[in-house]
């Protein structure tokens, strides 16, 4: 059975929206606050680019239809947030800037909360495709239908590798993923503050 047409446009509505604010233009933002030299943007950028990895990670866990990707999926529109306006000394110093990069990353830290917000709403109803096997993810039109844009990456940029193989880099991606936040979470953060913020 095919999912509705309203949720396959959605679906791919939002990984386009989000390929365009969650990596183009954060990755604009990176370059340009190395080139007007912003160290508190740059901190803010490379705490946000640690925290987004785990949508990587989701893609390539969606590829091999691991039932785990739809719980990482909505984790990461959480943590987005919370890693964009945690840090009140980053947002003293955003609001205190002039200019046109601290407009922009400013615009572009509500467009990225708003789009995380509505995303992590949205995908509510799925999470019980979180707790289903393989088969039943792919039998269930409502599940499978948040493969397919993943699917059409494989087909892109790795046709020929074995679906099995990025499924397993990418647990083993979540695995580092998981212990480095950890680690941050209780042991930086827990021990330094916000020096935890430095490289």
């Amino acid at each position: 059975m095919a999912p509705p047409s309203w949720l396959s446009t959605l679906v791919w509505t939002e990984y386009r929206l989000a390929v365009v604010f969650f990596v183009v233009v954060p990755l604009i933002l990176l370059v340009w606050t190395f080139i007007q030299r912003f160290p508190a943007l740059e901190r803010l950028l490379i705490i946000y680019w640690r925290v987004s990895s785990l949508l990587a990670i989701t893609v390539y866990l969606m590829m091999a239809a691991l039932p785990v990707s739809f719980l990482t999926a909505f984790g990461v529109l959480i943590l987005i947030p919370l890693s964009l306006w945690y840090w009140v000394d980053i947002n003293e110093e955003l609001a205190d800037r002039s200019g046109w990069l601290a407009g922009v990353a400013n615009v572009w830290r509500w467009a990225a909360t708003l789009l995380a917000g509505l995303g992590a709403l949205i995908q509510i109803p799925f999470l019980g495709c979180a707790f289903k096997s393989t088969g039943a993810l792919l039998e269930t039109a409502q599940c499978r239908v948040w493969l397919e844009p993943p699917w059409g990456f494989k087909a892109l940029f790795h046709a020929n590798i074995p679906i099995r193989t990025l499924g397993f880099w990418g647990l083993v991606a979540l695995v580092v993923y998981g212990f480095c936040l950890a680690y941050f979470l209780l042991v930086r953060l827990g021990r330094q503050g916000r020096a935890a913020l430095n490289p």
